[in-house]
């Protein structure tokens, strides 16, 4: 949910400076020892599943490097926890509108990315409610996905390091419940229907990238597609002023051009565009 378009363009493109007093981000201080060939510029032919609260949180933060990924034949699949269908001051909206309309965008901008719509998971929790859903179940949806996809890397929000972040309403159970979800999918016990049903086999998650993180170790360059990120990110029509207010499904230049200007500042790291996030081997 946006309360004015200077505080959507700063969550949307907080990537590389202080975004916000709940989710800020910083610049990278200590890289993570990465040997090239782990490299997520480097990567191809791997799984990678990235993780979201709403529709548009996987495009403002990590649009460059799943372009990047994909672009260089991974196969990227996301899942989207709500249908994020309350954000909206539009008097004239109903909830069930909303949801069709931010769907769609989430399409639009995968598309710009090159990532298919087939690849979209939707989870289909209310809006705001994420984290009075049952714990259990939630967790073992995540968990299926995980040993269904058995991915070489995940990405989602930063949980905290050494201790719980504080994140808004859906930021903190999906931040939670996904990194829990690692421990679970590891031990067949845990839910072994998934085995029974399924075949579906335990398995454990290698390395995650976290987001919306405070303490960054790793940065991506994506400056060669630093547009089609802002292109992708502006796909969000509905989570921008005027539209925010009052629903139109177009954006019109002039506020293009403004949320480019400010992406690209908030972006901007020396002579390059990045994304960072939190590198963590997982055990």
């Amino acid at each position: 949910m946006r309360k004015t378009l200077s505080v959507a363009v700063v969550l949307l493109f907080a990537c590389a400076l202080v975004a916000r007093a709940d989710e800020a981000v910083v610049r990278p201080v200590v890289p993570a020892k990465v040997a090239d060939k782990d490299r997520i510029e480097n990567w191809t032919g791997k799984n990678v599943l990235v993780f979201t609260p709403h529709p548009d949180d996987d495009t403002f933060m990590c649009a460059g490097t799943m372009e990047m990924l994909a672009k260089h034949g991974n196969t990227v699949r996301i899942v989207i926890f709500t249908n994020d269908n309350k954000g909206s001051k539009d008097e004239q909206m109903t909830r069930e509108r909303l949801a069709v309309i931010r769907r769609a965008e989430e399409e639009a901008a995968c598309a710009v990315l090159g990532i298919p719509k087939e690849n979209l998971t939707w989870l289909g929790y209310e809006d705001g409610d994420l984290e009075y859903a049952n714990p259990q179940r939630l967790r073992g949806e995540v968990c299926r996905l995980i040993k269904k996809y058995r991915p070489d890397a995940v990405f989602t929000l930063d949980p905290g390091e050494e201790y719980v972040r504080w994140h808004k309403t859906d930021h903190r159970m999906a931040a939670n419940i996904t990194k829990d979800a690692f421990i679970a999918s590891e031990w067949q016990l845990y839910y072994p229907q998934h085995l029974l049903d399924e075949n579906l086999h335990g398995y454990s998650v290698p390395v995650a990238y976290y987001y919306y993180t405070t303490s960054p170790n790793y940065a991506v360059d994506i400056t060669p597609i630093v547009e089609d990120k802002i292109k992708a990110s502006n796909k969000h029509v509905s989570q921008f002023s005027p539209s925010l207010e009052k629903y139109t499904p177009e954006m019109s230049e002039e506020t293009y051009q403004q949320l480019r200007a400010e992406g690209l500042k908030q972006m901007k790291d020396r002579d390059k565009y990045v994304e960072v996030f939190r590198r963590e081997e997982l055990p």
